[in-house]
Order: C-alpha cells, then sequence, then structure tokens
C-alpha cells in the first residue's frame, strides 16, 4: 500500500511538471508572437519625406520687417529648410504624408507690390539669381501635385481663398529704365487659385489691343480677365495641376482631364515680359486669425 501510494505521488508531480513546462512555453510561444506582431506594426511605420529637388527655388515667408521686408532664402540655404530655425514654421515636412507643407498667416512681412503674406517658392533658373527668367518664346512646363491642408474661413463661413501657382512677369533692366519703374515687377499672366474647393484661373488681359510697345510695359495697360472654374472639385484632395507655355500660347490643365488654352491677342503680346513660375501658399486675406497650409508632393519645371 506505502509503495503504490509513493508512486502515485510520484506520477502525479510528474503529470504536473510536464503540465506546467507546457504551459510555460504556450505562454512563452505567444509573448514571442505579439513581440513580433509589435516589431512587424513597428516596421509598418515608414517616414514619407517629399522628394522635391529645391535646387532652383528659393522660398519667401512671412516673416521680416514690414512691406516689402519679407524674408526670403534662396540655393543653397533653401536644401536645409528641415534645420533652418527661420524657415522651420513656415516650411517643413508632414513625414505621414510625404508632403512638403507651406503654411501662412496674415503678417506684417510681405514683399514690396502687395498686401499679402505668402509661404512661396520662386523659380530661379539659375541659382540664388533672380535676373536669369525665360519668355514664352523659349516655352516652360509646370507640373506640381498638390493638396489644400488647413483653411480658415471668414465671417460669412466660407473658406479663404489661396493662390497656389503663378507665371509671373518681370521686367529687364532695360524695360525698367526705359518706363520709369524703381523696380522690375511687372504683372502675373497667371494666377491660380484653391478657390472654396475648386480651382480657379486668372489670367491678365490688354486693356487696349492696339497699345504700342512701350505703354504695354506698364501695370496700367493690363487687366484681370473674368476668370475660369474647372469643373472638378478638388476639396482637400491631391490634385495635379499642369502649365504648358509656348510662344502666343498657354494651356493649363486640371488631373489630365480637363484644360483651359489661352492663344488669344494678349496672350501672344505677353511675349514682350520675362517670366518666372512660383509655387505654395499665397494667402489672400488680411483677416485676423487667419490661416493657411498647401501641401506640395511633386513638383517639376522644365524649359
Amino acid at each position: 500500500m506505502e509503495v503504490f501510494r509513493k508512486t502515485s505521488i510520484i506520477i502525479f508531480l510528474i503529470a504536473f511538471i510536464t503540465v506546467s513546462v507546457t504551459a510555460q512555453n504556450k505562454k512563452s510561444s505567444i509573448a514571442e508572437s505579439d513581440v513580433k506582431v509589435e516589431k512587424s506594426n513597428k516596421r509598418k511605420k515608414k517616414v514619407k519625406l517629399p522628394n522635391i529637388d529645391l535646387s532652383h527655388w528659393k522660398v519667401t515667408i512671412p516673416e521680416g520687417k514690414g512691406k516689402g521686408g519679407a524674408i526670403s532664402v534662396s540655393p543653397p540655404e533653401i536644401l536645409q529648410y528641415a534645420s533652418n530655425e527661420t524657415l522651420k514654421p513656415y516650411m517643413y515636412n508632414d513625414s505621414t504624408s510625404g508632403a512638403l507643407v507651406f503654411h501662412a498667416y496674415p503678417s506684417d512681412a510681405t514683399t514690396a507690390n502687395t498686401k499679402y503674406s505668402r509661404s512661396e517658392l520662386r523659380e530661379q533658373m539659375e541659382p540664388g539669381n533672380d535676373n536669369v527668367n525665360w519668355t514664352f518664346a523659349q516655352g516652360g512646363t509646370l507640373k506640381v501635385k498638390m493638396a489644400m491642408g488647413d483653411v480658415s474661413r471668414a465671417e460669412d463661413g466660407k473658406y479663404h481663398r489661396v493662390i497656389i501657382a503663378q507665371i509671373h512677369g518681370r521686367l529687364t533692366n532695360e524695360q525698367r529704365d526705359l518706363i520709369g519703374q524703381k523696380d522690375n515687377n511687372a504683372p502675373p499672366i497667371l494666377k491660380i487659385y484653391w478657390d472654396k474647393g475648386k480651382i480657379r484661373v486668372k489670367t491678365k488681359v490688354l486693356k487696349n489691343a492696339g497699345v504700342d510697345q512701350e505703354t504695354i510695359l506698364h501695370k496700367e495697360a493690363w487687366g484681370d480677365d473674368k476668370g475660369r472654374n474647372f469643373e472638378q472639385e478638388v476639396g482637400f484632395r491631391k490634385f495635379t495641376i499642369e502649365v504648358k507655355v509656348s510662344d502666343g500660347k498657354m494651356v493649363v490643365s486640371l488631373n489630365k482631364s480637363e484644360f483651359f488654352v489661352y492663344d488669344d491677342a494678349s496672350i501672344k503680346r505677353w511675349g514682350i515680359f520675362e517670366n518666372y513660375f512660383k509655387v505654395g501658399n499665397y494667402l489672400q486675406t488680411r483677416d485676423e486669425g487667419a490661416s493657411a497650409s498647401v501641401k506640395v508632393y511633386e513638383l517639376e519645371v522644365a524649359h
């Protein structure tokens, strides 16, 4: 009887140890599985950085000393925007979506010929030099994928408008001196707006089609057209704008599905000016508390 009791106890202990070891192995396996899942999830959270070549762009931000004193940063300094303490609040990476973000609000720092503030890129064909630009005869193409980020509303509840791309005119030094102007600024032949979720395009037109070659250089010779909206509503989704210019012609497209063609008398005579592309966030309001951010995912220019 005593032998039987001892044998039973030994069998029980062996069984208990076996069950415990098995349970422990299962817990260990589950724990290792959890760790693997956690590591796998961490691997999936990749940082996305924008792949945009800024070597031919300078940026102007709503920081500086009053009208005409807005700070601009050209290459090569702009290439270090992520570590530039002055640029950081206005030009930064969205590592979740892979966008380069441009933030603006109404500040006292503006460029010389406007009351609005901007966080906007300006093309420089020769890095660091604003004096080298292009004509319509030379031609140019701009392609940009972007999206509207946050944008404030006016008192009527409607979103504030933002100019997201431009072709800006420029006088040569000889033209500037000919008409006695203090700077080289000429009108923008093209303004592309994000306007309440739609893309709106505006151009300049001659007030008098028969204007002479000197008078045409004055800003007063040009007025605004009525503007046109693309049918698609982009809202806050990604969209692609493409602008192609050639001698006497300009074509603007949205998502390769809608096209506006400009080849009238005004466009044909615009060839007298030099030009440069602009892209970013040119906020069209001075409302207190207003702000906007524009996301740029892809940016290409060719001449």
